[in-house]
């Protein structure tokens, strides 16, 4: 009798822990959004030179993770040249994430947008320091200068 209380007792406990984890890590996994596909949105069309390839651009820059769950699809905040100097690249050369560069496409100097970007052409399965893997993300940018 005194086994069969033993046994039972040590069955009960192997559930419980089984039930709560094994008392691993409690820290949360974060939620990972993306959109099926790249979008951009003028929120005011600028009247300067146009972004083209091969040109060289700055642009000032806020990323956010993308978040189905946040308004305008903005989670949290991961980048910004906010106080900064403008971000300069040179399109058609790689030096930025795919989406980014295809968001900047066509904009006109004084131009603002909003880029909605798919894991895909953002920084994929890999991810980077800040952003999780296969995250999508959402850019407001304004086209600086064209050079």
């Amino acid at each position: 009798m005194k086994l069969k209380l033993s046994l039972a007792a040590a069955m009960f406990a192997v559930a419980s822990l089984s039930a709560c984890g094994g008392g691993g890590n409690d820290t949360p996994t974060p939620s990972v959004y993306s959109p099926a596909a790249l979008s951009k949105t003028d929120i005011s069309v600028g009247t300067g030179a146009e972004a083209v390839a091969a040109k060289t651009v700055k642009v000032h820059y806020t990323g956010w993770l993308y978040n189905t769950n946040m308004a305008n699809f903005k989670g949290t905040q991961f980048d910004s040249s906010a106080g900064k100097a403008p971000f300069t690249f040179t399109i058609g050369t790689n030096q930025v994430i795919p989406g980014f560069e295809q968001g900047v496409l066509g904009m006109r100097v004084g131009g603002k947008r909003t880029v909605v970007i798919p894991s895909s052409l953002g920084y994929g399965a890999n991810g980077n320091s800040v952003v999780p893997p296969n995250s999508g993300l959402v850019f407001e940018m304004e086209l600086v200068e064209v050079l």
